[in-house]
């Protein structure tokens, strides 16, 4: 796929990040995977980001992380870009990017290394073998233990021409500002904080036109209309979307650490799209959250 097709994707559209489905005992379940992908292409996605965060691609085996790339390539055959996750050690990272190159996949997310601390400029060096041992255009996740400054991304895009976009987890507004006036169109930007839509208005203000839309998972239709309304600047349908759901979404999710992906798969078997659960560290909503939840899609998409 030519590389102006896949930045065009990152520029204008809604970016979709699936869950991984897993059945009850646990495994990856590639034959509900193939049909969640097949509905997401159906839904007028700009482009796939398969084992993401909300995909837990910290919980997948180098296996399984091989079968999702292939599946996922095969099955959206070119209609949009696929974009695929690596990361943790480098030799892991420069491993996963090999699977990825030979399945098909058009592109990489680098996530930041999994540490409790780095400095930048050991992150700098680590985004930086992994983008020189692999020919894929990579977008690196500017978030957790892997921020890096305005300096660095700058540093890492001289280096590396692969280097395509920046994906922002942080959601310091005045820092991602700085990098996109100082480092301008060499990159594209998107946001990726968890549920964007929170402050997709912010982002849009300083050129960040897409996001990354866990909630797409379960409620796409609305998902859809919030970016068609954000994109041509229906402020009123955007502070009441905001307002009757993604405000009440994101309350429920600052209960618990890991919900931002949790509640991504109990929103999915509410609307009988099952995943399965999440693997452990994280875990599933209780009763009563689910209960809450359900109660936020009914009301947002009778609406």
């Amino acid at each position: 796929m030519e590389l102006a097709k896949i930045k065009s994707s990152l520029e204008d559209g809604l970016l979709s990040f699936p869950i991984t489905d897993f059945n009850e005992k646990g495994e990856l379940n590639i034959e509900t995977y193939t049909d969640r992908l097949e509905w997401f292409v159906s839904h007028n996605v700009s482009s796939v980001f398969v084992a993401g965060g909300t995909g837990e691609f910290f919980s997948l085996s180098a296996a399984e992380y091989e079968q999702i790339v292939q599946v996922s390539a095969k099955t959206v055959a070119e209609r949009v870009p696929v974009i695929s996750s690596v990361g943790r050690s480098v030799p892991e990272a420069i491993s996963f990017a090999k699977m990825a190159e030979k399945a098909g996949i058009n592109a990489l997310l680098l996530f930041p290394p999994y540490l409790t601390e780095c400095p930048q400029d050991g992150v700098y060096e680590y985004a930086k073998t992994i983008m020189q041992n692999t020919a894929l255009p990579v977008i690196y996740y500017n978030r957790g233990n892997g921020v890096l400054s305005t300096e660095y991304i700058r540093k890492l895009a001289d280096a590396c021409p692969n280097f395509i976009g920046l994906k922002d987890g942080t959601g310091n507004i005045q820092e991602l500002n700085d990098t996109i006036k100082t480092i301008g169109k060499r990159l594209s930007y998107i946001g990726g904080v968890p549920t964007a839509e929170i402050i997709a208005e912010a982002y849009l203000s300083i050129g960040v036109n897409t996001y990354s839309s866990a909630a797409f998972n379960f409620v796409p239709e609305l998902a859809n209309k919030f970016y068609k309304s954000l994109r041509e600047g229906d402020s009123a349908t955007v502070a009441e979307i905001t307002r009757k759901f993604y405000i009440p979404l994101v309350r429920l999710r600052g209960r618990k650490n890991g919900y931002a992906v949790s509640l991504i798969k109990a929103g999915a078997k509410i609307i009988g799209r099952s995943a399965g659960d999440v693997r452990p560290p994280l875990t599933m909503p209780t009763d009563a959250e689910v209960a809450e939840l359900k109660t936020i899609i009914e009301k947002s998409v009778a609406e």
